[in-house]
Order: C-alpha cells, then structure tokens, then sequence
C-alpha cells in the first residue's frame, strides 16, 4: 500500500520560514509529477507547485520568487521551501503524487499557520 506522509509544518510568524517534507513509501513506480497543494478555510484547494520528473517546475503566482519545490527520485521524496511567508498562506498543504500509470497518491497534509 501506498502511503505519502508530509512532515514540516507549524505555526510561523510573517517573514519566517518553513520546509515541507513529503516522503512515499510502498509499491510505487514511475512517478511523473510530484506536488503540493493547498486549501485554505473556506477556499477552494489550489495547486501551490509542481516538479516533474525532469525538474521541470510551475508555482501558483502568489508563491512565485518565495517558495522552491525539488525532489529526490530515488528516494520518491518531494520537499517545499517556504520563504518569506504572508498570513494568506495560512493552509492545510497537501502532498500529490501522479505516476506514469496515472495512478494518484495524496497525503493527509500537514497544517502551516502564518500568524504573528
């Protein structure tokens, strides 16, 4: 059985920093696209980055310049570096992993609070 397990969040005042951590495990193959998603009380759930299996990398624009997403394709490991974060990044951040079988793989996410 699969399993994504995210680690990292927390409650961080404006202007800190955190790193998100997204590890898979179990019988999983050929991952294309690893990413991270985020859903805010009451909002819709966005799509904040993603990094293909080639490093190729998209970020939602309101992260763009602040946040870096990169992977480790051995170890099936996805990280998030969050710079400079604003209260509207207040969410839950979701690991999302999609395989060249099109198979698809959440995590439980891992709650970030931006508050002073």
């Amino acid at each position: 059985q699969v399993q994504l397990v995210e680690s990292g969040g927390g409650l961080v005042q404006p202007g800190g920093s955190l790193r998100l951590s997204c590890s898979a495990s179990g019988p999983i193959h050929s991952v294309q696209n690893m990413d991270w998603y985020r859903q805010a009380p009451g909002k819709e759930r966005e799509l904040v980055a993603l990094i293909t299996n080639t490093a190729m990398t998209k970020y939602h624009d309101s992260v763009k310049g602040r946040f870096t997403i990169s992977r480790d394709n051995v170890k099936n490991t996805v990280w998030l570096q969050m710079n400079s974060l604003k209260p509207n990044d207040t969410a839950v951040y979701s690991c999302h992993v999609h395989t060249f079988y099109g198979m698809d793989y959440w995590g439980k996410g891992t709650p970030v609070s931006v508050s002073s």
